[in-house]
């Protein structure tokens, strides 16, 4: 219950220190680029914005996803953990980027845990204030679901290509024809 508790009040903590009118910030984020000043408005009323601490977790894999979030000013690492102290590092994340998208399009569990790296500002979007605009702006939910959807199918595209590239390298394995496009 501990893990619970603490994952929401890391998602409701507020920290209004520094995060001020975010909204230029936001326009520089590739899901945001080609919101109008109204649209941008309407985003930044639902933004919850956090400072983590270096080593703070963020989520843990297997935690309920409710939300996405961006990365403002820091570092944060998203890894897998395969049990046996054994832990891969998926990705490093830098100011811009933004991870815990798919809580956006499906109701399931973290498939990993993020944790910041130092200390760390976060813009977070929660899944139902983010659909409750939607409802009342279709069109907004449309112009982002659809940026979203095709900077998912980016992602996709690059690690078929890696998985393709590691088949090729792996003599013996036929990744390489269940991931061709």
């Amino acid at each position: 219950m501990k893990r619970i508790d603490s994952m929401w009040g890391n998602i409701f903590a507020s920290q209004s220190d520094g995060f001020h009118n975010i909204r230029p910030l936001l326009k520089k984020i590739p899901l945001f680029a080609n919101l109008g000043k109204g649209e941008l408005k309407e985003i930044e009323r639902l933004v919850h914005c956090r400072r983590y601490q270096s080593g703070e977790v963020i989520f843990w894999e297997g935690e309920p996803g409710v939300g996405m979030y961006i990365v403002h000013k820091g570092q944060v690492t998203i890894f897998k953990d395969y049990g046996k102290a054994e832990q891969r590092e998926l990705a490093c994340l830098e100011p811009g980027d933004f991870f815990g998208e798919m809580a956006l399009l499906e109701d399931d569990c973290r498939s990993a845990t993020a944790v910041a790296l130092v200390e760390t500002d976060l813009f977070g979007l929660i899944h139902p204030d983010l659909f409750n605009l939607f409802d009342r702006k279709p069109h907004l939910g449309v112009r982002m679901l659809s940026t979203l959807a095709n900077m998912l199918a980016r992602r996709l595209r690059r690690t078929n290509q890696d998985l393709q590239q590691l088949a090729k390298d792996s003599p013996g394995t036929a990744v390489a024809d269940k991931t061709a496009p």
